[in-house]
C-alpha cells in the first residue's frame, strides 16, 4: 500500500541539518505512528512521503522554505518584561511556551532582554533552514475505502 492522506504510517525517521547536525532520530528508539494530515508531521515532510510504500527508505534534503516555513520577520516580537514572572532568569537561548490569543501552546526563543522588553522570536527552529530527511517506512494502513 501506498502512503496517501488518510494513512497509519509507522516509520523510523531522522532529520538533520545541511551539515549532517543531527536534530532529532527515532532510529535508536521507538518508530513513531501517525496518521497522514493529523498534524503530527509538517505538511513539508508529509509530502515527501506520499507514495512511499511499507519497506521503502528514503533520503531528502528538504530546501528552505519546504518544511517548517520560511523565517518570518514578524514572528520576532517584543514582549513587555512584566509579563514574565518575577523571579524568572531571561537569557537569550532560553525556550519559554507561551499561550497565544486563540488558547494554542507555542514555543519562544528568547533573542535579547533590555530593560523594559525581551525580544522573542516565535518562528519554528528549523524555519528557513535547509534540512535533510531520511525515512523507512515500517507499515501502511489505508483507511477503508482507498486503494494504495
Amino acid at each position: 500500500m501506498q502512503i496517501g492522506t488518510g494513512s497509519r504510517v509507522t516509520m523510523h525517521f531522522a532529520l538533520r541539518l545541511a551539515d549532517g547536525m543531527p536534530v532529532e532520530s527515532s532510529f535508536d528508539d521507538e518508530p513513531i505512528s501517525f496518521v497522514m494530515g493529523d498534524g503530527t508531521l509538517d505538511k513539508g515532510l508529509e509530502l515527501a512521503l506520499l507514495g512511499l510504500v511499507a519497506g521503502g527508505r528514503q533520503t531528502l534534503t528538504l530546501m528552505p522554505g519546504q518544511a517548517y516555513g520560511r523565517r518570518d520577520e514578524a514572528a520576532l516580537q517584543q514582549v513587555q518584561k512584566a509579563q514574565f514572572p518575577e523571579d524568572m532568569l531571561l537569557e537569550p537561548g532560553q525556550i519559554i511556551g507561551f499561550t497565544s490569543e486563540d488558547g494554542e501552546e507555542v514555543a519562544g526563543a528568547i533573542v535579547e532582554t533590555g530593560d523594559e522588553y525581551v525580544k522573542v522570536d516565535f518562528n519554528h527552529p528549523l524555519a528557513g533552514r535547509e534540512i535533510e530527511f531520511e525515512v523507512h517506512i515500517l507499515a501502511v494502513e489505508n483507511p477503508p475505502g482507498i486503494q494504495g
